[in-house]
């Protein structure tokens, strides 16, 4: 199996078909809703909030609400107040079973529920995703965090609608040096390998640096895109404000470090500065517009029209042309 990563693939053009790139629908299709672009924010806390998940939900973005010190079952219901889709996080202990429990017991549906755990393939997703279709089936259900195509299988097998792939390729993720294990480095191959075997959709988690990647990730197997670091730092992010030598910052730390924690236990995450980036949907439309970008070079009209193109891997003895996956 080829190793490789983001920055070690270009995708090769074919033939422009449209006269405008602004022609090209960079939209997907995603849990029988449309949305505009096939990326979203990171479920951290230093990249959403509710006032951000509200402005994304209602200007046709997808959003994961995160988990931590955050009343699911009231979030659910402003949300339903609203007319807005519901898309909450969970994890897998007994107050996360509590909260399916409120939700059915109120007919609060939500349209979206994401088990969110490091280590994905485990006996207690399983368990969970079991207890959330007796109690609430209608409910699209994400599971992850995963990293192979085993656990895809199972995790499809267990009836997750979707699976989210990645373990510790972002970048406030010290994962692969604190325990020796994950995707990051190889997260796009990890991508492609655990697509082969997928029947549902995945998710790629982590490890995107540029919009470019957004395209890499549709061409080896991705529907949607999560991306924490790049979200991180606008106006509207939830983090802190910090000011360094009269520059403005904001606060960005992964969910599984001591800043998110409140303790120093079981950290496989940091804290780091990003610089402020403006407004949010500053950077949505210029995503937008990339995305159309790279569609127009897929010579296609549309996003998966991206999956039709070969690429190359730069570098090292196995550089060279490979064809469709």
């Amino acid at each position: 199996m080829e190793i490789f990563d983001y920055d070690h693939v270009l995708l090769l053009p074919r033939k422009c078909l449209v006269e405008s790139r602004s022609e090209c629908d960079a939209s997907v299709e995603f849990g029988g809703r449309r949305f505009k672009l096939p990326v979203v924010p990171s479920n951290m806390k230093t990249v959403v909030d509710e006032k951000t998940c509200t402005w994304l939900a209602s200007n046709g973005f997808f959003y994961v609400m995160h988990r931590f010190d955050l009343d699911n079952v009231a979030f659910v219901r402003d949300m339903k107040k609203q007319g807005l889709f519901a898309s909450i996080s969970l994890g897998v202990k007994s107050p996360d079973y509590a909260t399916v429990d409120q939700l059915a017991a109120e007919n609060l549906v939500p349209e979206y529920i994401t088990i969110d755990i490091a280590h994905g393939h485990a006996d207690t997703v399983r368990d969970m995703i079991a207890h959330i279709k007796a109690k609430l089936p209608e409910s699209f259900i994400i599971a992850g965090n995963v990293a192979t195509p085993e656990a895809v299988i199972d995790l499809e097998n267990w009836g997750a609608d979707a699976t989210k792939v990645g373990v510790g390729p972002g970048k406030v993720c010290i994962t692969k040096l604190k325990t020796g294990f994950g995707t990051g480095g190889w997260q796009l191959s990890a991508l492609k390998w655990c697509a082969r075997v997928a029947t549902k959709p995945i998710i790629a988690d982590g490890g995107i640096r540029s919009h470019g990647d957004i395209a890499k990730s549709i061409r080896f197997g991705a529907t949607m895109i999560m991306i924490g670091s790049m979200f991180a730092g606008h106006e509207e992010s939830p983090g802190r404000t910090v000011e360094v030598d009269g520059e403005l910052f904001k606060e960005y730390y992964g969910s599984a470090s001591d800043f998110n924690k409140g303790e120093y236990r079981h950290v496989e995450g940091k804290r780091i500065l990003e610089p402020i980036k403006g407004k949010l949907s500053d950077t949505l439309t210029e995503m937008e517009q990339d995305v159309q970008s790279s569609i127009s070079y897929a010579g296609g009209r549309k996003l998966l029209d991206i999956r039709k193109v070969n690429y190359v891997i730069l570098g090292g003895d196995n550089a060279g042309e490979h064809l469709l996956m």
